[in-house]
């Protein structure tokens, strides 16, 4: 079954309107095409800018290390999870 397609409606001077026309045609693309082709690329830019990250040599060490000391004991941790387990208990036994 085909996924139905969405609507995006937009506004803009009639300057930028008829640039963007101008590109697509110059491109061999409706404006459509063109203004889609070009927000989906400009999105995935902006999404691998904050959904990556990038380490210098030094800065990776130091993550790899943090990872391998992920099985260590946490005595402050073990404490927070302990108390959370009694408050709970007493909020389920009101």
């Amino acid at each position: 079954m085909p996924t139905a397609l969405e609507r995006i409606d937009l506004r803009t001077s009639g300057e930028t309107k008829a640039l963007i026309a101008r590109a697509a045609a110059t491109a061999g693309m409706s404006v459509s095409a063109f203004l889609l082709s070009a927000a989906q690329e400009r999105a995935k830019v902006v999404l691998s800018q904050t959904e990556s990250l990038t380490f210098t040599a030094r800065d990776w060490e130091a993550f790899v290390t943090a990872l391998d000391q992920l099985d260590q004991p946490r005595p402050k941790l073990k404490a927070a999870m302990e108390r959370y387990r009694i408050w709970h208990a007493r909020q389920t036994d009101a």
